[in-house]
């Protein structure tokens, strides 16, 4: 026997929540009042069911070439994840050196009974305007010189994903992948860590280690605004601000984000002269997510009116779904107001600013003129040999 895939993949974003848990404390308070949140507000369920909610979660990991993030793809494909959507984190507001997928179920059936998904940013090595051309041939000969995936286990995962995994080896599978992604206690090279941060502290927490590991375990909250203000009645630092389009009376649109700041975690370095010691780095954070219904792209170009006018948004949205779908700004299925398709995807601006407001220092990017045809969606999708789906044309037939 097998075990079905939604069963799989939750099972694995189980494992991976109890090893971030015990990694980063503090995201086990998170949860624990999103928990809490969820329970206290009202919800007719058209956004998803109180438990669906309640149990879902969005991971973050990073690696440093098309070949690990083609590795990644491969494993993921095991748990019925698959690549939707490109950013391009490089032409944010506050720029980071990345550009990512997200991957996740594409089915209706699969998001409801397990909706998790890992938003995956590739180092953008070869983009002039953050690498030099000596730096950036000493991380790729860093980064092709390790190994973020027993082979094994990546042929297991191929395998799985076109045959299914047996029951009797779950566990096991399940474990290992957890693992894969655990923080690794391998002492850092503080001088090649230091060197990479000076150009992002993103670049070095991917080209500065031997391992890619969790960088931020998300759940969903009803009340993201109660969140905040319950997280920082506990004590807990939260970032400036929610990021995403604010708070209003109408239908609730896309995605709202928050954190509590990156916390001071120890770790132990390898000065120049060989010497261990240890010290502490800022790069794991505690993300909370509130989603809403889906935009077309009629909808999008509204929003993006209405993040730049963001005092008078009322005149950009209509305060009800059944003025939404009447306008054709939003997804509902068979076109019922009743029953609005729930974003499942991500907003490169809200993801830069999230990285962006955990970190300590600026990305430092110099004025050479980057090849904007080189890193894109066409791109990835060969990188990684795995079609990379259109999030339009997913909301259209979860529509229908």
């Amino acid at each position: 026997m097998t075990v079905q895939t939604w069963e799989l993949r939750a099972a694995f974003a189980a494992a991976l929540s109890r090893m971030y848990g015990a990694e980063v404390p503090a995201y086990t308070t998170l949860v624990d009042v999103s928990t809490a949140v969820n329970r206290d507000c009202a919800t007719d369920g058209r956004l998803g069911s109180l438990d669906r909610v309640t149990a879902e979660r969005h991971g973050a990991i990073r690696v440093g070439s098309r070949a690990e993030l083609a590795d990644v793809a491969d494993l993921f494909a095991a748990f019925g994840m698959y690549p939707v959507g490109f950013y391009d984190l490089r032409e944010a507001a506050s720029p980071v050196p990345v550009v990512s997928t997200a991957f996740r179920p594409i089915e209706a059936d699969e998001l409801d009974r397990n909706p998790f998904r890992v938003f995956t940013s590739m180092l953008a090595t070869d983009d002039a305007r953050f690498f030099s051309s000596d730096l950036r041939t000493r991380v790729q000969r860093f980064v092709g010189q390790r190994q973020l995936f027993d082979p094994a286990l990546i042929a297991q995962a191929r395998h799985i994903a076109v045959d299914g995994c047996p029951t009797a080896d779950a566990g096991e599978f399940v474990r290992r992948c957890a693992a894969a992604f655990s923080l690794s206690r391998t002492p850092i090279d503080k001088a090649w860590y230091d060197e990479l941060s000076a150009i992002s502290a993103v670049a070095a927490d991917i080209a500065g280690v031997s391992t890619t590991h969790i960088n931020h375990l998300t759940p969903r909250v009803l009340d993201i605004d109660e969140l905040y203000r319950r997280m920082t009645a506990l004590g807990i630092t939260m970032i400036d601000a929610i990021q995403g389009p604010p708070r209003t009376d109408g239908p609730p649109v896309l995605l709202r984000q928050t954190s509590f700041r990156a916390l001071a975690e120890p770790r132990t370095f390898r000065a120049p002269d060989g010497t261990v010691f240890e010290g502490s780095l800022r790069v794991r954070f505690g993300e909370v997510e509130a989603r809403g219904v889906a935009l077309t792209r009629a909808g999008r170009e509204r929003y993006d009116a209405a993040m730049a006018d963001r005092e008078h948004w009322d005149r950009h949205f209509p305060a009800s779904d059944a003025e939404m779908a009447a306008q054709g700004l939003a997804y509902y299925r068979a076109g019922d107001p009743a029953k609005p398709v729930v974003y499942e995807d991500f907003l490169p601006a809200s993801a830069a600013g999230i990285f962006r407001s955990n970190l300590d220092s600026e990305t430092r990017a110099n004025d050479a003129v980057a090849d904007p045809t080189h890193y894109s969606l066409d791109w990835m999708a060969g990188a990684i040999g795995h079609h990379i789906h259109d999030p339009y044309d997913l909301y259209e037939k979860a529509a229908s």
